[in-house]
């Protein structure tokens, strides 16, 4: 270039612009630049949209966004390149605007510009610019377009609008694994895991070629319904089909075996990994968190920090923090947070980890020190902070702080029923049934509705959900019949109801046979009739155990001799020999 001077042509700039753009060598494309301008040299729009790519492929959104405003004529790639150099860096205003100037300057979009500019339709009026985006997209017809589909079932997905995305979804006129993955992840995301693991059988009946991220979508949905003779089945497909290693394939394994509760395969998973991200090290401290596992948790962060290869994050923290708290370990979890605030993990203390350490003392029956620490926290307390400590209330007793820290949730969260019903429990339990049915008519008041209790349980491949008092169930009778009958037995062996987990006054008999109609005695039951002796019994539950139908599935395991899995809203409770593995405390 500097040898020929002004003989430089298109194809010299070309060659050497383009091996710029391949080595991201910044420098050398800003003496190419240089040279255009200091020989005069007039170069065409494709050359000027090589210098807009080669900017914003190292990162220099100015210098870019400098040579589009300088260039004379722009066609609707120069325009895409830098829309979407905004839109992949999360600046998303400035892609949009960007977007509006492109059509003021008469520029039409193409397929490419629309499956951009939809991911930038994100945050509070994101849904809005969404919808207008799509109205643009069906005048131009655009709307059948493989990569315009994928974008906007995407944007509609991620906004929550899943009937809107399924609609968009339902009508392409061809389907690649991009949109069938975008689709599954959706329902997956937002918690419909059964629609999601529908819409995956359907579409590999249909097809489907899926790939490591259609997977790893579809784990999340089985680990949300525990179903681990599907997961283990979505495992044996990947290993036939061969697809590389992906950690991030892994990290779903690891959460899908951890939530179906089978720790063995998570931590094989884990060991087996010839390469691990924060990620992965987040993935199996949370599963032996959420199984009450502190010590393993201390251990492996110890070793995590032996290898010093992954630096911890905030999660990491956090997590770590759980499992001290789920185990039991309220001085190691001290320690810890000291060793967080005085910088040695290279992470900014968050409200989240000061939130963690309260439920650390609460869950230790330190309800008045965890009460002090929210006080001197550097942080306003959350409604998720005073929530763990009434619950640390509830749970140890506490009526009189429970009380006033129940009073200030229902100021701030007027419309959780979750306060509501820990706050009931704990004034039934001191017999507090005046303060109960005031509690009653304000919901009703206020319209507040309790999420009703469900239980579920799979047994070959079929998902078998009960609520409380189901009559739903095609063996209803058979279900109720066997849970007065093993209420009968396991009194024999010592079972006594605890009555205070009603939250009705009426008489000790109705309490009982109210008791009797939690969902988790229902699936449990279930169960005992529906699978061979010896075989474990795995159940999901919706909300909190209640300390009743724990003592119940306790007797489960040691008069029927059967490994019980209980998994609720918070933590695992692996129960053997009537023993569980939360050691009473959760």
């Amino acid at each position: 270039m500097a040898f020929q001077g002004p003989a430089m042509k298109f194809e010299g700039y070309d060659a050497l612009l383009n091996e710029c753009v391949n080595q991201r060598a910044i420098r050398e494309g800003q003496r190419v630049h240089a040279h255009m301008i200091k020989t005069r040299y007039l170069p065409p729009v494709y050359l000027w949209t090589r210098l807009i790519v080669l900017y914003t492929k190292c990162d220099s959104l100015c210098d870019a966004r400098r040579v589009l405003d300088e260039m004379p004529e722009r066609n609707v790639v120069s325009w895409t390149a830098m829309i979407t150099a905004y839109c992949r860096k999360g600046y998303a205003s400035e892609a949009l605007n960007l977007f509006i100037q492109m059509l003021r300057s008469g520029t039409e979009p193409n397929e490419f510009t629309f499956a951009t500019v939809l991911t930038s339709c994100i945050g509070p009026n994101g849904i809005n610019l969404g919808r207008q985006v799509h109205s643009f997209i069906i005048k131009t017809s655009f709307e059948s377009h493989v990569y315009v589909g994928s974008s906007l079932l995407d944007m509609y997905a991620k906004a929550g609008r899943i009937h809107e995305a399924r609609g968009v979804f339902e009508c392409l006129p061809e389907r690649d694994v991009v949109s069938c993955t975008a689709i599954i992840s959706g329902y997956a995301q937002l918690g419909l895991d059964e629609e999601a693991l529908a819409l995956f059988r359907r579409l590999q009946m249909e097809g489907m070629c899926s790939n490591y991220v259609t997977y790893a979508s579809l784990l999340t949905a089985l680990s949300g319904l525990a179903a681990l003779d599907h997961g283990k089945q979505v495992h044996n497909h990947v290993i036939r089909s061969q697809l590389p290693s992906y950690v991030v394939l892994q990290n779903s394994l690891i959460d899908m075996y951890s939530k179906c509760g089978s720790l063995t395969y998570s931590r094989r998973i884990f060991d087996s990994m010839p390469e691990r991200t924060v990620i992965s090290w987040n993935a199996i401290f949370v599963a032996y968190s959420k199984h009450g596992k502190g010590n393993e948790v201390v251990e492996l962060f110890k070793l995590m920090r032996e290898e010093n290869k992954v630096q911890p994050d905030n999660i990491t923290i956090l997590a770590v923090l759980s499992g001290c708290s789920h185990g039991g370990l309220e001085e190691k979890g001290l320690e810890i947070f000291c060793e967080l605030e005085n910088g040695r993990f290279g992470v900014e203390p968050e409200i989240e980890h000061y939130g963690c350490v309260v439920d650390l003392l609460g869950r230790a029956g330190r309800v008045s020190e965890a009460l002090d620490f929210t006080k001197k926290m550097p942080f306003e307390p959350t409604a998720a902070i005073w929530g763990s400590l009434l619950g640390a209330c509830r749970v140890h007793l506490n009526v009189e702080i429970g009380d006033s820290v129940g009073r200030r949730l229902l100021e701030m969260e007027p419309d959780n029923a979750g306060n509501y019903v820990i706050l009931s429990n704990l004034y039934a339990y001191a017999g507090r049934w005046e303060a109960v049915r005031a509690l009653r008519e304000l919901m009703k008041e206020k319209a507040v509705i309790k999420e009703p209790g469900r239980s579920w349980i799979e047994l070959g491949q079929i998902l078998h959900t009960f609520h409380a008092s189901d009559r739903s169930h095609p063996r209803r009778e058979e279900v109720s019949a066997k849970v007065m009958e093993l209420s009968v037995e396991f009194k024999e062996a010592g079972y006594v109801p605890d009555l205070s987990c009603v939250l009705y006054d009426v008489d000790e008999e109705q309490k009982e046979k109210i008791l009797l109609g939690h969902s988790e005695k229902l699936a449990l039951a279930f169960g005992l009739i529906a699978t061979p002796k010896g075989v474990p019994l795995r159940v999901i539950k919706n909300l909190r155990i209640c300390v009743d139908c724990h003592n119940f599935a306790k007797f489960v395991s040691k008069v029927k001799g059967r490994e019980v899995s209980l998994r609720d809203k918070n933590r695992f409770h692996q129960i053997v020999g009537g023993i569980c593995s939360c050691g009473e405390y959760w």
